[in-house]
């Protein structure tokens, strides 16, 4: 059968035949202790002929039981799913969170799941996993359920790097302290934003240093400042380096809402209304109110310098 690559409900697996390998997480990021659990459940599948699955949830469980402050995500539940597919996953399960499912007493859990998942061989889960009513569920009632319903289950261990666990929490404190490179590290792949290119006010043409402004609004936001990055088209796989500002521009404006302004080092081609992807690359310095688009200028230029420095040893 034709295996749907996205699906919201395990209804629409019903028909699935072959073995299942499934992950089990939010996987915020998909960062390298996410893949540590995802990966064995994807070449396991592959070696055996089965079908790898992860099961995240949407929204975000903080949704339900911190209303007040829910967990500001890092990645969009859309580029999540490519992430996922990117890394060979064959089928993500986007199973809506609610109170119904948040209820599940810990010991159904793993039955319900082989019940609405027939083909259901093995399950992988981080050794901090919780679920279950209360969260009173951990790996070891999935290996004692598991055992029952003759199941493999993997508890992975998590990850270090620096000395403390690889967590979503972690990588969200060092966004939000322009920390780039840590959150890079973390992640083991460069931080990155996908947008559309809207018109500006063409004040940076004006001082020598045009740019690209991008529609984005992350939940998470990384600290304010300029940021060595580089970027493409969708159009095109070559990089082009250059110089971001994400923030309220102090200088000109002092905006309400924050903007991400990319200034490329070389002429792109790249017009109003088309899709970048933008990584970000090293923290260059804060955001900061200039006494004159003068000084602001002097500034930019410094920071391409140095922008120039670190693309030549890329």
């Amino acid at each position: 059968m034709k295996l749907p690559s996205i699906v919201d409900s395990f209804d629409a697996l019903k028909e699935l035949d072959a073995p299942l390998h499934l992950a089990i997480g939010v996987f915020d990021g998909v960062h390298l202790g996410h893949k540590a659990v995802i990966e064995p459940a994807v070449l396991t599948s592959q070696k055996s002929g089965g079908v790898s699955a992860v099961l995240t949830f949407d929204p975000h469980p903080s949704r339900l039981f911190r209303q007040e402050d829910p967990t500001r995500l890092i990645l969009p539940i859309s580029v999540k799913t490519s992430m996922l597919q990117s890394i060979g996953v064959d089928i993500v399960i986007r199973k809506h969170f609610d109170r119904a499912y948040a209820s599940t007493p810990a010991a159904d859990f793993l039955i319900d799941l082989k019940k609405a998942l027939p083909t259901l061989a093995a399950v992988y889960v981080g050794s901090n996993f919780r679920f279950g009513e209360n969260r009173v569920g951990n790996v070891q009632t999935l290996i004692e359920s598991g055992q029952l319903l003759g199941l493999d289950i993997f508890g992975v261990d998590r990850i270090h790097y620096d000395g403390a666990p690889i967590s979503s929490t972690r990588i969200r404190k060092e966004l939000v302290q322009g920390s780039i490179t840590t959150v890079n590290s973390l992640l083991g792949y460069n931080y990155r934003t996908t947008g559309s290119v809207i018109t500006g006010e063409g004040l940076g043409s004006r001082i020598g240093f045009p740019t690209l402004n991008l529609d984005w609004k992350p939940e998470c936001e990384p600290r304010h400042g300029v940021y060595c990055v580089r970027f493409h088209s969708m159009d095109s796989d070559t990089w082009i380096y250059g110089v971001a500002n994400y923030g309220v521009r102090p200088t000109v404006a002092d905006s309400e809402s924050p903007l991400l302004e990319v200034h490329a080092l070389k002429g792109t081609g790249v017009e109003a209304g088309e899709i970048i992807i933008v990584e970000w690359l090293n923290f260059l310095r804060a955001e900061q109110k200039f006494p004159s688009l003068k000084a602001l200028s002097k500034q930019i230029a410094s920071d391409c310098a140095k922008a120039r420095i670190y693309a030549k040893n890329d």
